[in-house]
């Protein structure tokens, strides 16, 4: 059972980028937590508003950047451009580092470094997508990314944390020196990476109309076209957890940083349970499995937006991180797999322009329910946008592809059979 879900450590290039991306992203998680915390309760009067505005500064330039930084994750060397992205982000958290712990910091600070930081993440995301590639054999794809998402949320599970206690303990400055110095890391082990033990991509030739070109070979899919609706709709309006989990601790219960900190790293638990799993398959996930997991995440944003107490609302953080993980390493893995690797950056790029640029709307619009009418109806209403994005698309893929059932009793249990390729 281990060596099925580590299968991709067996490789030196993918066990550095493993053991990199681990402690940069307990930093990253640790640096979210910090920067919302210090909007919320430093830079304003608890203001979903702002924190929300703050979270839509670092996604905005997804929109706009990501059709180009796929381009550059076709084209480029992928492993010296993300070197350079990773040293820039170092420097981003620098200057943050240095504002909060001189007591300079105001708020507009906060927000152009967000901006700046997203600028950076929308080149660093198509790249660092599909750099994962170029680390394992293709047969170990599918492992490799669920493991990538193991790393991930393991971070998620300790990152707020950490990020809580440090904010009690000496205040959120330090918070932000910490993510810093990760950079530093991650760059010396890609770094240190074997060359010629690189599974490279073949890189696509510079042309006109290539982002046409990528758009054309999406609506051409209608997999694809599924996956990206319900992710980015989902994005939108239902995974707005760090900035309604914040709201419930500091409004809804009267707690502080640590009890926040506590419910990222609960959501975590389930998360990293999802990845394990997903690490597991060995078989590339479909849409009927982004579909089925975003079903399960609506039901528990449901019910968590009902829980009356801190301890209720803190145990269906669980199911809600192993649904939203299971939904998002269920797409990333499913277009990895069978998208065409000379369009394969471009492809993940309008994929991370669905999925992250829906933030610079919705978390404003999340954070401004959650400031007026209260954060249980902003946990309600993802519900309900998340509900109902499914069905449409269940519903389209049912027409479209023309889904039949059938259910058969294998050893123990019934079992729904969906007999189509593409669901």
């Amino acid at each position: 059972m281990a060596s099925a879900t580590f299968a991709s450590l067996r490789f030196p290039n993918y066990r550095l980028w493993f053991a990199a991306a681990l402690v940069a992203n307990v930093g990253a998680w640790a640096q979210r937590v910090g920067q919302d915390w210090i909007v919320l309760t430093h830079l304003t009067d608890n203001s979903g508003t702002a924190v929300g505005f703050s979270v839509a500064m670092q996604f905005l330039p997804v929109l706009v950047l990501s059709p180009y930084a796929g381009l550059l994750a076709d084209r480029l060397p992928r492993r010296r451009l993300l070197m350079s992205t990773q040293a820039l982000m170092g420097l981003n958290a620098v200057v943050l580092a240095t504002l909060v712990l001189t007591d300079v910091v105001q708020l507009w600070h906060v927000y152009l470094l967000a901006l700046v930081g997203g600028c950076i993440s929308a080149i660093d995301n198509p790249v660092r997508a599909t750099f994962v590639s170029e680390l394992v054999p293709p047969d170990n794809l599918t492992n490799a990314v669920g493991l990538n998402s193991a790393s991930f949320n393991a971070a998620r599970l300790v990152g707020p944390g950490i990020a809580g206690l440090l904010i009690a303990a000496v205040g959120p400055g330090w918070v932000f020196v910490i993510n810093a110095c990760t950079f530093a890391l991650s760059i010396t082990a890609i770094a240190a990476m074997n060359p010629r033990k690189l599974h490279v991509l073949p890189s696509a030739p510079r042309a006109k109309g290539q982002l046409r070109e990528a758009v054309v070979y999406v609506r051409g899919r209608g997999d694809i076209q599924v996956i990206m609706l319900v992710v980015g709709v989902v994005t939108m309006f239902g995974l707005h957890f760090q900035l309604t989990s914040a709201l419930m601790a500091r409004v809804e219960f009267g707690l502080g940083a640590g009890e926040f900190g506590m419910l990222g790293s609960v959501l975590a638990v389930g998360s990293l349970a999802g990845a394990i799993l997903a690490a597991r398959r060995k078989e590339p996930p479909r849409v009927r499995l982004v579909l089925g997991a975003a079903f399960g995440l609506a039901a528990a944003l449901g019910v968590s937006a009902l829980m009356p107490s801190y301890l209720t609302f803190l145990l269906l953080a669980a199911p809600i991180g192993f649904a939203s993980l299971t939904m998002l390493t269920g797409a990333n893995a499913a277009l990895q797999t069978s998208v065409a690797p000379a369009m394969r950056g471009r492809v993940m790029a309008l994929y991370m322009m669905v999925f992250l640029g829906g933030a610079p709307v919705g978390s404003p619009l999340v954070g401004w329910i959650g400031e007026t009418f209260g954060p249980r109806v902003a946990i309600g209403l993802g519900a309900a946008v998340t509900l109902t994005v499914c069905v449409i698309a269940w519903r389209w893929a049912h027409c479209r592809w023309r889904v039949s059932y059938r259910l058969t009793r294998p050893a123990l249990l019934p079992q729904l059979e969906i007999l189509h390729p593409m669901a």
